[in-house]
């Protein structure tokens, strides 16, 4: 055997070996890397895509709890307005009430002030005629004086 013509026959059998292989082996191999890196590519595109998502929904969610806080604190400060409002036309109203009960009862005293001078009128008339009975001792007709009598107590 000659190892000359063993090379060369090697070499001859690997060149069509390799011919071959790139021929119709060599296509489907990159082929399926080219579709691997393809599908590479988008998982990492579909994620970033995924992460600025998800940054973009972070961000709407701070913006709209920010804007119901805010909202909130809106609503919570009329309502402490609204509260104080009422409160103070309750105490209003109360006033109103206070003052109108404490005219009522005010002109309640006058009518019984009025009542207790016109019956001390009346007593101190009674006693005047008694006085002047006694003094005068005779009875004084109290229909005939009687215009003298209201003067009298007008005056006192």
């Amino acid at each position: 055997m000659n190892l000359n013509l063993t090379i060369i026959g090697q070499s001859i059998t690997f060149i069509v070996f390799v011919l071959i292989c790139m021929k119709y082996i060599w296509p489907h191999i990159t082929a399926a890397m080219t579709e691997r890196q393809k599908k590479i590519a988008d998982g990492l595109a579909a994620a970033d895509r995924a992460s600025k998502d998800l940054e973009l929904a972070q961000e709407k969610a701070k913006h709209e709890l920010r804007d119901a806080k805010t909202e909130a604190a809106s609503i919570l400060e009329s309502a402490n307005k609204r509260a104080t409002q009422i409160v103070e036309e309750a105490k209003e109203q109360a006033r109103e009430e206070a003052n109108r009960i404490k005219a009522a009862a005010q002109a309640e005293v006058e009518q019984e002030v009025n009542r207790a001078k016109e019956q001390l009128r009346s007593q101190v008339a009674t006693l005047a005629f008694a006085g002047a009975e006694k003094v005068l001792e005779s009875s004084v007709d109290q229909s005939a004086h009687k215009n003298m009598i209201d003067k009298l107590a007008a005056s006192l």
